[in-house]
């Protein structure tokens, strides 16, 4: 990146810390700003597909997550009587990585926030922008605790009501509902439970995942009238970008240009895959489709 500038990435969840943690390994100096001052992560499981296997392995945390989660390979698809309608494998997309995998989601943030400061990464938190503009070399930025800096890239990472996309893209569209809310509880694993189980009802699903040696969580996808992984992919490729291009300007068309069907797909796979769970779609569409898009996935970043 021309003049190794500094970077400042806002949001400190698993996407953002990811590119700070890629982009501390090239060499590049980063700030990272995180709204909430204690920088703690909420909710119960959260499930780990290939792609992200493979982008935490590039990370170097892999062993940590397998560590403190679980990992399989398949998953037992039933009615919701309980009658095996098929087995799904899930084949490892590389020879050194599992299939799947699962985590409780404060211990994988454990593990990429202790990484993050570990990399030399600069963290503020109960901060964020305030206000920023374009300038010659860069982008000129003010923070809401009064400190300015100019820095050659800002990354916005921060979620999906993010306040910097609304920012620099007003017009985009907001976030919609789609008419179906999760459920999730922690239990202690039964002897024996060792892969993904689903229970395919009319209008929801009810899914068992381990997330570590000891536990799983149990999920309940359901229709409601009101509303009550990509990202570490996401992290490595953009630090890749802009790493390996001098132009910034030419680095992230790039970027947007790798990753816009990739992203494209999950979103459109995903919305699917809630039509047929809230409209009595067929189970085994439901796995084809699924099942399309891990293998979609398996391909490289």
């Amino acid at each position: 990146m021309a003049g190794t500038g500094r970077v400042l990435i806002v949001g400190g969840g698993v996407g953002g810390m990811s590119c700070a943690i890629s982009l501390r390994r090239a060499g590049i100096s980063v700030d990272l700003v995180e709204i909430d001052p204690t920088w703690k992560i909420y909710g119960a499981g959260i499930t780990i597909t290939g792609p992200t296997l493979r982008a935490l392995q590039t990370l170097g945390v892999l062993d940590e997550v397998t560590q403190h989660g679980a990992t399989w390979e398949g998953a037992y698809v039933y009615s919701q009587t309980g009658q095996l309608i098929e087995e799904l494998n899930y084949p490892p997309i590389a020879a050194d990585l599992p299939g799947t995998g699962g985590i409780m989601r404060p211990e994988l943030h454990k593990i990429l926030s202790t990484t993050t400061l570990a990399a030399g990464v600069h963290v503020r938190l109960g901060t964020t922008v305030e206000t920023l503009s374009q300038v010659p070399g860069g982008v000129e930025v003010k923070l809401t605790n009064g400190h300015r800096e100019q820095y050659s890239l800002v990354v916005g990472a921060d979620g999906i009501y993010s306040k910097m996309r609304e920012r620099v893209f007003p017009q985009a569209p907001r976030p919609k509902f789609t008419g179906q809310v999760i459920y999730r509880i922690v239990a202690e694993r039964p002897p024996g439970f060792d892969r993904t189980h689903f229970y395919m009802g009319p209008d929801s699903k009810l899914g068992f995942n381990p997330v570590s040696r000891t536990h799983m969580y149990m999920f309940l996808l359901q229709r409601s009238p009101s509303n009550p992984w990509i990202a570490v992919e996401d992290g490595i490729v953009l630090a890749e970008a802009v790493t390996r291009d001098a132009d910034i300007d030419a680095a992230l068309p790039r970027f947007m240009k790798r990753r816009y069907e990739r992203g494209k797909l999950v979103v459109e796979n995903s919305l699917r895959l809630g039509e047929l769970e809230m409209t009595h779609g067929s189970p085994k569409e439901h796995s084809r489709v699924m099942m399309a898009a891990v293998a979609a996935l398996a391909q490289p970043a």
